[in-house]
């Protein structure tokens, strides 16, 4: 029978992750990922170990949470479309972290799931542009997660994911994750305007990283390339 939404959401909250199962789960993954996309990650120290935590990255692929849980020992929680709770797959997404939302409204029940992970003193994360990124640019972040962090007194834990938007199919090519220093909300109200400051103070680490990236003299000389065969084209054809 399929699972109800609420179902869900009840299973999220009492039980989150299978221990077992998450930990073989993300041992035979990590191993696939690391033999056919490989990636690295900086800044893991800045993560901490144990306690409520706030995740905030910048989204670029269907792939990111993935690379985010794989590369941190404590089990990471996120929210997913609400269709997956009812596919055939439904209790294993669960067993890994994943619980429902429904995108496109202000999902109550969501939220509820995520303010009970937090008080149970597990890591969140949450994408604050809100969906996939295209193109070379990032979005600009909602205060949401910021307010959750605050309701929970979780510290938010900025990451730049970089690489996933670049695919080597199916998946994706020398992946890069940097997790930056911790933002305490420990003196801010959950108000919007405390939310939106805090996001403000985590957001930055990750779009300087990110442009660093972008920046780094590899992707200089290759779009350089890229510029000068598209000259060289649109010359050949003009003759």
């Amino acid at each position: 029978m399929p699972m109800t939404n609420a179902e869900a959401h009840q299973i999220a909250r009492e039980k989150g992750v299978s221990g077992p199962f998450y930990l073989l789960v993300k041992l035979v993954v990590g191993l696939v990922f690391r033999l056919l996309c490989g990636f690295t990650v900086h800044g893991k120290e800045h993560v901490p170990k144990k306690g409520p935590i706030v995740i905030v990255p910048n989204h670029k692929s269907f792939w990111d949470p993935f690379f985010v849980a794989l590369v941190l020992r404590r089990p990471v929680h996120f929210m997913g479309k609400a269709e997956y709770a009812e596919g055939r797959f439904a209790k294993a997404f669960l067993a890994l972290g994943y619980f429902p939302v429904r995108r496109g409204e202000s999902d109550a029940e969501a939220l509820e799931t995520a303010r009970a992970i937090l008080a149970r003193g597990d890591a969140l994360a949450l994408f604050p542009e809100g969906t996939r990124v295209r193109g070379e640019s990032l979005g600009s972040p909602k205060r949401g997660a910021a307010r959750l962090a605050i309701e929970a007194g979780a510290p938010l834990v900025p990451a730049t994911i970089t690489g996933t938007e670049k695919r080597r199919w199916p998946l994706p090519r020398k992946v890069t994750l940097t997790f930056g220093e911790p933002v305490s909300v420990a003196d801010l109200e959950a108000t919007p305007e405390a939310a939106a400051e805090a996001i403000g103070r985590a957001w930055p680490q990750v779009s300087e990283e990110y442009t660093r990236w972008q920046n780094r003299p590899g992707a200089i000389a290759a779009t350089a390339a890229a510029v000068g065969l598209g000259a060289w084209a649109l010359h050949r054809r003009r003759r």
